[in-house]
Parts: C-alpha cells; structure tokens; sequence
C-alpha cells in the first residue's frame, strides 16, 4: 500500500520539525511548507492525504490556502493549527472547510489521535451498503461522491460524514453529541457548535432552499435529523 502522505505547514521550523517527527514515528511520509504559497503547490502537485495547516503564514495566510484549496475542489481533510484560541476563531475555521483544530501550545500526543480520527474517518469504509438513496439525494460511500437529482455535491469530509450518517437513519433525530460522537469518530473532543457549522454548509450545498432545508432538517431542542422521504 502507498504511504500515507502529511503535508505540515507553518513558519516556526521548531514546530514543522516537532511535528514532523512524531508524524514520522507513527509511520507517515511527512511534506513541510513554511509558507501559504510554498503549502499550495505542494498540495496542489504532491496530493497529501492530510494537511495540518497553521493559520498565520507569509506569503499567503492560512485561511486563504483552505479556502483555495476548497474552491478548487479539493477536499483534502484539513487539521488547522494556531494560536488563535477564541471559540469564534475555531467556528470560523471550520467555516472555511477544515475538518479539525488544534490550538497552540499544544499535544503532540493529542495532535496525533486527531491525525488517526480524521484519517480513519476520511477514509474508511465503513458497513452498509455502498450507495444510500434517498428521495433526489445519492450517497456513493465507495466514491466519496454525493448527488441531488442527478447533480454533483462536492462536500469536506466532515460534512460527507455528517450526511452519511443523517441520511442512514431518515426521520431520526441526533442531538450534536450523538452527531459528534458518531460522524467525526471517538477521539474528536470538539464543540458541539462546530455541528451547527458543519450543519449549516452541508444545507447551502444541498438544499435547494437552504433556509427552509428539505434533506437536512433541525429538530428544535434535539438536534437535526434527515427528512423522511
């Protein structure tokens, strides 16, 4: 099997070097990046199965590469690391697309078992069926692919596991916990309003309505749950 591929991104090298090596430790070829610029063709040519990104970069910020990156189509899972702590910092980033955040200092143990959870998460297959129909919505867990009426949906990984999971049980109804716990897997310890960010980009890029959401239904005082069709 080919090695599985981390490009690490941030302008302290003491921190690329940290990582890098206890990526390496746990078996992984290990990219460096010192700048946005530098991490986007990298990304763009060497097509790494993970980018642990630092927000504050030269050349390009952080928050420019995900965006980049995610209007490019590329849905590479992101782990974004930095030193911006406030929850709305945190929202704002999975806003943009990434999948996960660590701030600064932190774990690199811990950074590890998020590595392992979003990679697990982005790319196991899990049991069931291959394909999921409901109604217009087409879940193809083989491909990682997802259409309404016949049109293609590009979603993040996260987003991908939060409809797969909805979409699996229609008419049930999941509190944020239960959707944390299930779709981003037992070692995310995130916020349970990272959901309702999550909740909110999957309904722009599925519903035809996205105020008034058909597939991806809220469920007041629950959580959400996928619409019977």
């Amino acid at each position: 099997m080919p090695e599985t591929t981390i490009l690490v991104v941030d302008d302290e090298k003491k921190i690329v070097d940290l990582v890098s090596t206890y990526l390496r430790r746990e078996g992984y070829r290990v990219l460096a990046a010192f700048d946005g610029r530098q991490a986007l063709e990298l990304a763009r040519a060497e097509h790494p199965d993970l980018i642990v990104l630092d927000l504050m970069l030269p050349q390009i910020e952080g928050t420019s590469v995900c965006r980049l990156l995610r209007t490019e189509g590329n849905m590479v899972p992101i782990i974004m690391l930095t030193a911006r702590s406030l929850e709305d910092d945190k929202l704002a980033g999975l806003d943009l697309g990434a999948d996960d955040y660590v701030t600064k200092p932190f774990s690199p143990r811990e950074l590890m078992a998020r590595v392992r959870a979003v990679l697990r998460r982005s790319g196991e297959a899990a049991e069931g069926p291959p394909q999921i129909v409901r109604g217009d919505v087409l879940v193809d867990r083989m491909r990682h692919a997802v259409r309404v009426a016949g049109r293609p949906v590009e979603l993040t990984p996260r987003e991908f596991d939060l409809l797969e999971t909805l979409a699996r049980h229609p008419g049930r109804a999941f509190t944020r916990a239960e959707l944390l716990d299930r779709a981003f897997g037992h070692d995310y310890e995130g916020l349970e309003r990272t959901v309702d960010v999550h909740i909110m980009n999957l309904r722009r890029k599925l519903e035809p309505n996205p105020a008034q959401p058909r597939y991806v239904q809220t469920v007041p005082g629950v959580g959400y749950r996928f619409g019977e069709t």
